[in-house]
């Protein structure tokens, strides 16, 4: 049984799909799952309950955590210290793997102008303090031999489910409404994304290799060095629009903030926008022998998948 934590989201529905290339027997894990391939399993369960998570690992030879919590720092310092604990405690009594799907926001800094494997820890955020202490409790319990355990992490992302992703709410949301795409700070910096599809193919590989335990990995990504003006290109470009662009100034992000509160909790992660931001997928690419799908391939299939 592979288990999937948080099965609702982009990530977790896409991964879902993915291992059906390695297994029939899937369980959906959230508070309302849906099905996604005929066979899967469905667990109704709340995360922040150690008794709901213990259910629900219990029998899964492997687990992966693709869990998103609301854009929330308060939240996020009550909740995710103690849903990790829960899973982690739940993997190590039934000797399940653990993958755990995280960002990249435990790097800070100018370190976020080159992101590999062996960047330092080193928020410069609220949030990305709470990944650090979530990231320390599943490297901790590896280096003490009681977990197996993989940390997949991803950049921002983009694809077909299109809620939760930055980049189709400032760009093509924008511009399918003949409005100007929007940008934080800068668009002329180099800034990686990641495709959905792409990064949950990337775990389910992960998760089924018993060579890639007990280390960090960064998920592939298309390695081309592109910047907020060229995305917005992309997508201008094959929706058949402008490719004008609003570019919001970090002054004016934490104005804004004031009255909007997710622009309020954006501020902090400034950093990402005003620098170049690049995602280096080697390690992944070289193992698997794998090249990540283009940029303008991902932009074509998500078009297309919203149509």
């Amino acid at each position: 049984m592979q288990t999937i934590l948080g099965s609702g989201g982009a990530i977790g529905v896409e991964l879902a799909r993915s291992l059906k290339n390695y297994t029939s027997k899937i369980r959906l894990v959230s508070r309302n799952p849906k099905k996604v391939n005929d066979t899967d399993e469905l667990f109704k369960a709340d995360l922040l309950l150690a008794s709901d998570v213990d259910s629900a690992v219990a029998g899964s030879e492997i687990c992966y955590v693709t869990v998103g919590l609301f854009y929330n720092t308060k939240l996020w310092q009550e909740k995710w210290p103690l849903l990790i604990k829960n899973v982690v405690e739940a993997c190590i009594k039934y000797n399940c793997k653990l993958v755990f799907f995280d960002n990249i926001y435990a790097i800070g800094g100018d370190n976020v102008k080159h992101i590999s494997e062996t960047s330092p820890t080193s928020p410069c955020s609220k949030k990305g303090e709470v990944r650090a202490q979530v990231n320390k409790v599943i490297l901790d319990a590896i280096n003490s031999g009681k977990l197996n355990a993989i940390i997949a992490r991803a950049p921002d992302f983009f694809g077909p489910i299109k809620e939760t992703s930055m980049l189709m709410i400032m760009v093509y949301d924008n511009l399918k409404k003949g409005k100007k795409a929007q940008w934080l700070c800068n668009a002329n910096f180099v800034h990686s994304i990641g495709y959905a599809p792409e990064l949950a193919k990337g775990t389910a590989m992960l998760g089924n290799d018993k060579l890639c335990y007990n280390q960090i990995w960064n998920l592939p990504v298309c390695q081309d060095k592109i910047t907020g003006q060229d995305w917005v290109n992309l997508f201008a470009t094959e929706m058949k629009t402008n490719n004008k662009i609003s570019v919001l100034p970090s002054f004016g992000l934490k104005i804004l903030g004031w009255f909007i509160p997710v622009l309020g909790e954006i501020y902090e992660m400034r950093y990402q926008y005003d620098r170049d931001y690049f995602f280096d997928s080697t390690k992944f690419m070289n193992h698997f022998k794998f090249t990540p799908i283009t940029n303008k391939q991902a932009v074509l299939e998500t078009l297309k998948s919203l149509e």
